[in-house]
């Protein structure tokens, strides 16, 4: 039987990361559940031994039902019908072998029904459901929303709501308005409290809302009479069996057709407070989108996977000329790059994955316990990793996503345009990665400062001293030649003092800066296993100079004067 998670064997290389060591031991609390639950853990290989057999069996369910159901899922799509939606067949039947099998809520605390999983391994499942159908995991994926409760509600929320999506409950965050995009402080959707029912009564419009008819919504409100922004927004949970939510709408998409996005429309619609008021947006959402951009990562990685397995396959089929093409050097350059760019956002994906996951396991540890001085100087080193490292996941995951997408029809030919073939729904759905959850221009918004104050050229410094094998040494000397290139980029830049020059040239720090960060993991993944990654580092550390050239060389060229030639 395929299985996405066995023919794909990297993903067992990240599992056993030696960061997942500490990260394990530090989820399992020293494995103090092993006698609570039956199921829970006694060891650290006993742990990753456990992830590896429900990977196994989503690997499973991936390769055989959803993948299965993909094609039909996209030509029929979920509808719209007195103010409710209902799911394409395919689709109800992905939730429901989904939940038989107990995939939901894999991340949460044992005590409400979950597996207590790392983020890596979620990540993986993310992953491998987006490879399947990247519409689905848009559905699927957004159990994380749970997290949110986990993380900042109350622990009667935690008991009535988490549970539930552990049981199969699927959840939606509803953020967006018709006048507020990536603007959120311009939020307007209004929350009232009411004395004589001792509830919150929501009012207004919710627009662009991925899975808008889940059964459980968290929704960013303005809570606070007068405020226009952000400070006067608050996070809610709203509970479909309450009523007062209709959808008007369901958007007609390019792609992810199977995931419903809707126009919502609150009308006195009951919910209660998720935390503290007015910390909605400041607090809430901030951490509630990382986790969504980290998503949208692993949704990049699976369908780059399944752009360069369609590729590989056709190419290997299909004869030119009386051979396959895969034996003509111009294709084989093509899926060398694809499996490169593949390689390189998945090792950035799970590096960062382990950085979220150190981070947050020490944050709950330190609500249990007075943390070590050692440990709070890990928290605080972790979580500003993950922070820098988030935008890049997403912001450079997501391109290389399209453009791997753009390389697997572009492989196909003339048959690649035609909806008989895997790859023509694939390059609909990777489109919109560059853009929700934060475009990749917002992306670079997050990640500049970290350009600009030279953190990253300080980690690019840390990997540079990281130990790699001897026939990697060429590679890693190229990589720091690139690295001084980046950070006399950066420097003249800096030195203009100029926000606007900031602004323009952004972009094209931040791709370095990335991709030279994938040239650094790459190579220490080839030290780890040179037939896994040795070709695919050496690909990529050329495409890493050729960029590097591109970027640098413009910005090198670039006077502040040229600032007027882009103003409209």
């Amino acid at each position: 039987m395929a299985n996405f998670y066995t023919d794909t064997s990297v993903l067992s290389h990240y599992l056993n990361h030696p960061l997942m060591q500490r990260i394990v031991a530090l989820r399992e609390r020293d494995f103090a559940e092993k006698d609570a639950y039956p199921y829970a853990p006694s060891s650290v290989s006993d742990t990753l031994d456990s992830y590896s057999r429900v990977l196994e069996i989503i690997g499973e369910i991936c390769a055989e039902t959803i993948a299965s159901n993909a094609a039909e899922v996209d030509a029929t799509g979920a509808s719209c019908g007195n103010g409710r939606v209902a799911y394409a067949p395919g689709t109800a039947r992905n939730i429901a072998v989904c939940k038989q099998a107990g995939l939901m809520g894999m991340s949460m605390p044992r005590c409400y029904g979950g597996l207590n999983f790392s983020l890596v391994p979620y990540m993986m499942a993310t992953e491998m459901v987006s490879r399947a159908d990247a519409g689905f995991a848009n559905i699927w994926a957004l159990q994380d929303c749970a997290q949110t409760i986990n993380e900042f509600g109350n622990e009667d929320q935690k008991r009535r709501y988490i549970t539930r999506v552990c049981e199969g409950a699927t959840m939606s965050m509803d953020l967006t308005e018709p006048d507020a995009g990536s603007d959120l402080q311009s939020v307007q959707l209004k929350a009232t409290y009411s004395e004589e029912d001792g509830c919150w009564y929501l009012n207004g419009v919710k627009r662009f809302i991925t899975n808008g008819d889940s059964d459980i919504h968290l929704v960013l409100a303005r809570s606070e009479e007068g405020t226009k922004d952000g400070r006067g927004l608050s996070m809610f949970i709203y509970d479909k069996r309450d009523g007062g939510v209709e959808v008007r709408r369901i958007e007609h998409k390019m792609g992810i057709k199977g995931s419903p996005t809707c126009e919502l429309v609150y009308k006195n619609a009951k919910a209660e407070l998720c935390g503290d008021r007015k910390l909605g947006l400041i607090k809430y959402v901030m951490a509630l989108m990382n986790g969504a951009r980290l998503g949208i990562a692993a949704q990049s990685v699976g369908i780059s996977q399944a752009a360069y397995s369609e590729a590989l396959q056709y190419a290997k089929q299909r004869k030119q000329f009386g051979k396959p093409i895969v034996e003509m050097l111009p294709v084989a350059e093509m899926l060398a790059t694809m499996k490169a760019k593949l390689d390189a956002m998945r090792s950035l994906l799970y590096q960062t994955s382990r950085y979220v996951d150190l981070y947050k396991t020490l944050e709950e540890i330190a609500k249990e316990r007075k943390l070590l001085p050692e440990e709070r100087a890990e928290m605080k080193k972790y979580s500003k990793m993950a922070d820098s490292f988030t935008p890049l996941s997403k912001g450079l995951g997501s391109e290389f996503c399209n453009q791997n997408a753009y390389d697997c029809v572009q492989i196909h030919g003339g048959s690649g345009y035609m909806k008989d073939y895997t790859c023509e729904r694939l390059y609909r759905d990777a489109r919109v990665t560059n853009i929700y959850e934060g475009t990749t221009q917002m992306q670079v918004i997050a990640a500049i400062r970290y350009v600009t104050s030279g953190y990253y050229a300080s980690v690019m410094q840390e990997y540079a001293e990281t130990p790699v094998a001897e026939s990697m040494q060429p590679l890693l000397q190229q990589l720091n030649l690139l690295q001084e290139r980046y950070v006399a980029a950066v420097n003249r830049v800096v030195e203009w003092q100029s926000q606007e020059a900031i602004d323009l040239l952004g972009r094209k720090l931040v791709e370095m800066a990335g991709c030279i960060i994938m040239g650094y993991l790459l190579l220490q993944d080839a030290s780890a296993n040179e037939t896994l990654f040795a070709q695919s580092a050496r690909v990529f550390v050329s495409y890493v100079a050729s960029l590097v050239d591109m970027n640098a060389g413009y910005i090198e060229r670039f006077e502040l004067a040229d600032l007027s030639n882009y103003q409209a």
